[in-house]
């Protein structure tokens, strides 16, 4: 601009050379006059600057809730919380796993040490209370989770035994006075255990059936054990579901399906998944979405095949384990009780958890509707009022993922199931149930949608594990409204923006990352929990200038974008 006011240089000539340069350069040069300001907060030029820097997709829109592009690029660079503020070290072990409470007060750590830590949630954490469960013949606690009015703590541990025991207990604690109220057994220990109300939660039993067929039941518990009452059930059978090939059921958790019609965020930009996944509506009433044939038919083609077992004519002859498998598969033919639907139709809740139909790896998600009868330990207690003749119960939905499935977690709004799983190769056929097919290091981060039943979005990527395929192995995550974060065994934890489906941020640790936590009141406040016996407090750029800067200080209006944190 000359002496005049006249602008040496047109706004389109300025507008171009602005687009050749990066994020912080088109800012600094906003400082130098007017014109050039302007220029620099221009909308079609932060687009360019935007889907450049970030490397979205041109097909993906603006989030729906971003009022200009400018304003976009600054929440995705300054509201991420990748900035270390501060590093727990009291547990002495592994720690396996982090929960918030609902208020966001307060958070709970599970570790190979044996205790379950209650933390304040202040602007420096600081411990509350340490439960030593290691007087319950505890070998280590495992998961926790906070009730809906933060009253109780459920917390998951596994028992002292064999190498191959699978028993654990569920205990809960007040959050009052910190007293143990109840324990519950709970098996296989990776169940975990979950709150379906405020005073009743979810544990699992195993029963043996042959050598790879077995039942899970999952019971509803009270949280207070000592009720003395005729009257008052503190236990009641909610389901009993048939596990073949060496499969079990693991890692319960409750959506709300209430909740629904509210979501946080539409998943529906961008290319649709295109993934393999088949998603079996085993309740529904179109019969395109129906699983496998018709039960009179399969019934009738397992008689077959066991008949040709029996008479010598069936080539090549199957293995024990085929032939437990095809006969327990013909008395479940006959003993399943169908799917339960409400008879006003009224929204309920879904019961989720990790199963198998092929080998005992996880390979396939589980979803049975809870109506809202079943949601208290109220009526018949071992399954009484059940006919004779049903032994087991069928589940609405099947998803499989075709992929060992190592955690899972669900949106704020309860709607999207995001799911942790390492893929099998493409065509991967199970020959033996007890040797699964060998699993990428790089995990595939997949979203469903529990309301269509659908995949609605490409797998996100940048976390890998190494553990083998025939060992059990946990990587939580955690889901905000604007963010997904995870755990890895790259020593690294790992947040992606759920709009856009990028990547945003690495946050390293000493060792194996098994668990990630937003603050549900304050998404931009992130904990990782590490095998190097570590929780770190993570805040974004914005955040951490806030309680930083000095009083009375001015700043540039570009000073969220000034120190580099790439």
């Amino acid at each position: 601009m000359d002496e005049g006011g006249t602008p040496l240089l047109p706004d389109s000539l300025v507008y171009q050379i602005f687009l050749s340069l990066g994020p912080a350069d088109v800012l600094a040069a906003g400082l130098v006059c007017r014109q050039w300001q302007a220029v620099s907060r221009d909308e079609f030029l932060w687009r360019e600057q935007f889907y450049r820097y970030y490397q979205v997709a041109r097909d993906v829109p603006r989030h729906p809730a971003a009022t200009s592009w400018y304003e976009e690029f600054q929440r995705l660079y300054d509201t991420v919380p990748c900035v270390e503020v501060q590093t727990l070290r009291e547990h002495t072990d592994q720690v396996l796993h982090l929960s918030f409470s609902h208020s966001g007060y307060q958070f709970a750590s599970c570790s190979k040490d044996c205790t379950v830590k209650i933390w304040s949630n202040d602007l420096t954490i600081s411990l509350l209370h340490s439960a030593d469960m290691r007087p319950y013949n505890w070998s280590y606690t495992q998961f926790s989770q906070f009730n809906k009015d933060d009253s109780l703590l459920l917390a998951s541990g596994v028992f002292l035994g064999p190498h191959n025991s699978s028993s654990g207990e569920i205990a809960v604690i007040s959050l009052d006075s910190f007293a143990l109220l109840s324990r519950v057994r709970n098996k296989p220990y990776d169940v975990f255990g979950c709150w379906l109300t405020e005073t009743s939660l979810i544990s699992g039993n195993l029963h043996r059936i042959g050598d790879i067929t077995s039942c899970s039941v999952l019971w509803l518990n009270n949280a207070f054990q000592d009720v003395e009452s005729e009257n008052v059930n503190v236990v009641k059978r909610l389901f009993k579901i048939q596990n073949l090939n060496a499969s079990t059921i693991r890692t319960v958790m409750v959506a709300d399906c209430s909740r629904f019609d509210s979501p946080d965020l539409l998943l529906e930009a961008g290319d649709p998944a295109t993934s393999p996944c088949r998603i079996f509506d085993l309740g529904g009433d179109n019969e395109e979405e129906v699983a496998g044939p018709a039960p009179a038919h399969a019934k009738e083609g397992l008689r077959h095949f066991l008949d040709r077992v029996l008479e010598g004519r069936a080539q090549p002859q199957p293995s024990e384990r085929v032939l437990e498998t095809k006969v327990a598969e013909l008395l479940a033919q006959g003993h399943t009780k169908p799917p339960e639907r409400s008879a006003t139709g009224a929204r309920s809740k879904y019961l989720i958890f990790t199963t198998g139909c092929l080998t005992y790896s996880p390979h396939q998600i589980g979803i049975k509707q809870i109506l809202p009868h079943q949601m208290t330990t109220a009526g018949p207690v071992l399954g009484e009022g059940r006919g004779s003749d049903a032994f087991f119960d069928a589940l609405d939905h099947v998803i499989d993922v075709h992929g060992h499935i190592i955690g899972m977690g669900l949106s704020p709004d309860n709607r999207y199931l995001y799911v942790n799983s390492r893929a099998w190769p493409s065509g991967a056929v199970v020959a033996d149930p007890m040797q699964p097919p060998p699993i990428a290091e790089e995990i595939d981060l997949l979203v469903f949608d529990l309301k269509t039943m659908r995949e609605v979005r490409r797998a996100l990527r940048a976390h890998r594990a190494y553990t083998p395929n025939d060992e059990c192995f946990f990587i939580f995550l955690d889901v905000s409204k604007d963010f997904v974060a995870s755990g890895a065994e790259d020593r690294h934890g790992y947040i992606w923006d759920r709009h856009y489906n990028i990547c945003l941020a690495k946050l390293r640790h000493e060792d194996v990352v098994n668990s990630v936590a937003f603050s549900p009141q304050e998404q931009e406040l992130l904990l990782t929990a590490s095998d190097d016996a570590t929780i770190k407090a993570w805040r974004s750029p914005r955040t951490v200038r806030i309680f930083q800067a000095p009083r009375r200080q001015p700043r540039a209006f570009f000073s969220w974008l000034a120190s580099q944190r790439r």
